[in-house]
């Protein structure tokens, strides 16, 4: 289903998701176990339209993206990546097909860079395998648990491709190279205490159950907060992640210049001082077009 981008996200019968926003968390859960919640064309359309809808409207103030079944996710659906061809059904030109398809990659690049850019943090709950593009969007995502059973796999040097969707930008600024490249170059497992122990991931729960659990207390935790300095700490985050210590030292001083809030400040000291939780203002909605 490509549903509009401002549609409810929580009023739609989507293919691949299940959608619940409670307390301030939006809780995005893939439902197709049976099919090992592969990635296949509506996943694609889908997920982008949901945390759409969620960023653009300010519907949650955290994100959690869980699943069902035995496995979070088994990577692509290699239907999506079925031949091109020209409008006449004839196979297309090759040297066309790749200039076609270098677009068809970045469209599908833009579906996970959406959890890096929303305005809220993004919770990666995963049990059993995250594999091939689960690697890509489960490394888009702020903070990753997993249950003991969890294992990562970049699969496709398994089946003869190079990882594309994101998993070499980000995974390296994640973990040390070395590990990138061992995973990269010969698709093993990494389990999921061996993801802790190098940083990928933040915790390791006991099972599927208590990684979502866990996953939820965390965002209910992060939806107590001033939205406004949680937004502008993810914008920083990420500025700093992909420049230099000046450049984003500078652009910290001019966010504090533009949004620096005094009144969420006093309310956050109110707050403590009364042992309650905080009474701030959601993020707006953004404006689009005129």
């Amino acid at each position: 289903m490509n549903a509009p981008a401002r549609a409810d996200a929580t009023t739609i019968d989507w293919t691949c998701f299940n959608v619940t926003i409670e307390a301030g968390v939006a809780h995005i859960q893939m439902k197709r176990p049976e099919a090992m919640n592969t990635m296949n064309r509506a996943f694609w359309n889908e997920l982008p339209a949901i945390v759409g809808d969620i960023n653009d409207n300010a519907r949650a103030r955290a994100i959690v993206i869980s699943s069902t079944g035995k496995h979070f996710c088994a990577g692509m659906d290699l239907a999506v990546f079925g031949d091109p061809a020209d409008t006449s059904g004839r196979p297309a030109d090759r040297h066309n097909a790749g200039e076609s398809f270098r677009y068809h990659v970045h469209s599908l690049q833009d579906v996970f860079s959406c959890l890096d850019q929303a305005r809220m943090p993004v919770i990666a709950a995963i049990q059993g395998g995250c594999i091939g593009g689960a690697v890509d969007m489960t490394s888009a995502c702020d903070i990753r648990y997993v249950s003991a059973d969890a294992f990562f796999t970049i699969m496709e040097i398994n089946i003869g491709m190079t990882a594309d969707v994101g998993t070499f930008p980000r995974l390296c600024k994640l973990i040390p190279e070395g590990w990138v490249r061992e995973m990269a170059y010969t698709g093993r497992r990494i389990s999921a205490e061996k993801a802790k122990e190098i940083g990928l991931v933040n915790e390791v729960l006991a099972d599927h159950a208590a990684v979502v659990a866990h996953a939820l207390e965390t965002a209910r935790e992060i939806a107590t907060k001033a939205p406004l300095a949680v937004a502008g700490s993810k914008v920083m985050i990420n500025y700093a992640r992909d420049h230099t210590i000046k450049d984003a030292l500078d652009y910290i001083a001019v966010w504090q210049t533009g949004m620096f809030s005094g009144p969420h400040m006093a309310e956050a000291f109110k707050a403590r001082a009364e042992k309650r939780d905080g009474d701030f203002p959601d993020l707006l909605p953004l404006r689009k077009g005129m």
